[in-house]
């Protein structure tokens, strides 16, 4: 192989690593539902972890009263977090990508915990108490 053809196949093997990233991503079913709200708690009927048959990690619970969605981490039968999907930085809308939510505005990104792990956001995000009543997920939206 000479030189030119080695560096047009290195070039090639590169842009398609670049571009399978994103679509593999993007393959990340994350599972959405809309909640309704009783009081000061949102109602996620824990079917909705269920998805063909297997339990999921997370989905992502919306409600038209919220300004924006919140991120629901299962990590057993009885212990979920619920992150509220709005970067800490500058207050865009979060992304979903598995186990980690992402500011497409600036790249800050937080873990399952709301965490930071990537900057430029420095605080983590705004949970939510959850707490298991009968078949159901409430999340108090009461604030502190």
């Amino acid at each position: 192989m000479d030189r030119k053809e080695f560096i047009k196949t290195c070039g090639f093997a590169c842009l398609g690593a670049t571009l399978i990233v994103p679509l593999i991503q993007g393959c990340v079913a994350t599972k959405s539902v809309t909640a309704n709200i009783e009081g000061e708690n949102l109602f996620i009927p824990l079917s909705n972890f269920i998805k063909d048959g297997k339990p999921l990690n997370y989905l992502v619970v919306n409600n038209t009263q919220l300004q924006y969605p919140i991120y629901l981490f299962r990590f057993s039968d009885t212990e979920y977090t619920a992150l509220y999907m709005q970067c800490t930085h500058q207050g865009n809308e979060l992304t979903a990508y598995g186990e980690k939510l992402v500011c497409s505005a600036h790249g800050a990104e937080f873990d399952n915990k709301g965490n930071v792990t990537n900057g430029p956001a420095s605080n983590p995000l705004r949970t939510f108490p959850t707490r298991l009543d009968n078949q159901n997920i409430l999340i108090s939206l009461k604030k502190a």
